[in-house]
């Protein structure tokens, strides 16, 4: 199927925990609240609603510094199997329009209605009929975004939040891209965006002036990337399949580790965690690239794989003792993982829920 004939929705709910909080308990509504763990305990924010962001807390915020920007703060402990209720509830109102799925997180995901008849075919109608019946049936509000690829569905789930519907049709998606801020392409961080502005380009009609040869000279095979996305081209199709791509085990210490060696101390504790979680997977994968996470006091944070390490103690420090170094800093938490390799031939479509349990 050509590119400009896909339709995509990206469906994101509006501040998900906390709706789901201020709906079970309406004396919460109208107030600013967040849903994450204790300052006492060095709790970090999960989400919260629109009034608190309205203060300036955010999400992986500290609790702490969220009731230092809030005073009045109301912070409910977060309820993870209603959650999870909640959004099969979801998902059960999605199938009733396509089973080309793709789950990115509890709260939202990707749909191709291509296909679908419902509604003439109409991409946005039907993106209306979900944001009504989520709103209807559940009591909780839905953003979404209607474009012909996921990059663009995306960004346009967030053009109209909270409780709205953006389209992008395919004969919109060439000015409508040309205006975007570079630092809006998938993909694009705080480092490449800074190298694209010295380079001079800051939006998608500056990056367009560019060949394709010269952006992988600079930028390597994401320059091609690029190169695509300024154009409006995303190939990326809707994966149906939730399969891991890592297992990982992290902690956030109650003290900040002040050194190199308060941190190794840990490796051992969290080591043999990650082999009691590496025993419960199935012959299907096969245990690849070790890697280590490092998030230091000032919420910075690293992460550092190498291909052909072993998962021993030994590589792991090497890992840690490499990714430390690179901010230097008193660490608040610290994660060990290893990428996984999938050895079946034909990935089975494992239950949503199940797979975002894990």
């Amino acid at each position: 199927m050509d590119r400009r004939q896909r339709k995509i929705i990206h469906i994101d709910c509006d501040a998900f925990y906390a709706s789901v909080e201020m709906r079970d308990n309406p004396a919460l509504a109208d107030k600013p609240m967040a849903v994450g763990g204790s300052a006492d305990r060095r709790g970090v924010i999960a989400t919260c609603n629109y009034e608190a962001r309205a203060y300036g807390v955010r999400s992986a915020m500290a609790s702490g510094h969220a009731l230092k920007l809030c005073p009045d703060l109301l912070i409910v402990k977060p309820r993870f199997d209603v959650y999870r209720t909640v959004s099969r509830e979801i998902h059960g109102i999605f199938r009733d329009y396509t089973d080309q799925i793709e789950p990115l997180s509890l709260d939202e995901a990707f749909l191709d209605v291509s296909n679908c008849e419902q509604f003439g075919g109409s991409a946005t109608r039907i993106a209306q009929d979900i944001r009504r019946r989520v709103s209807s049936d559940l009591h909780i509000t839905v953003s979404a975004g209607v474009a012909p690829n996921k990059f663009l569905a995306k960004i346009a789930s967030d053009w109209r939040k909270p409780n709205g519907i953006f389209v992008i049709t395919p004969d919109q998606v060439e000015d409508f891209v040309a205006e975007l801020p570079v630092n809006k392409l998938h993909g694009v961080g705080k480092v490449t965006a800074d190298k694209l502005t010295r380079l001079g380009i800051r939006t998608c009609r500056d990056l367009r002036e560019w060949h394709k040869l010269r952006l992988v000279r600079e930028f390597g095979s994401f320059g091609e990337r690029l190169w695509n996305l300024a154009h409006g081209i995303d190939e990326r199709v809707v994966q149906t399949d939730s399969r891991r791509q890592s297992m990982s085990v992290e902690n956030t210490y109650d003290q900040d580790l002040p050194d190199l060696q308060a941190c190794l101390a840990q490796l051992p504790a969290l080591l043999e965690e990650l082999e009691r979680r590496m025993t419960r997977l199935d012959s299907s994968y096969r245990a690849g690239k070790p890697f280590v996470k490092v998030k230091f006091h000032d919420f910075t944070q690293t992460t550092l794989e190498q291909a052909g390490a072993a998962r021993d103690l030994e590589s792991y420090r090497l890992l840690l003792t490499s990714a430390h170094a690179r901010g230097n800093r008193p660490v608040r938490l610290l994660g060990v993982g290893v990428r996984l390799q999938d050895l079946r031939g034909k990935h089975e479509q494992l239950d949503l829920f199940t797979a975002l349990e894990r």
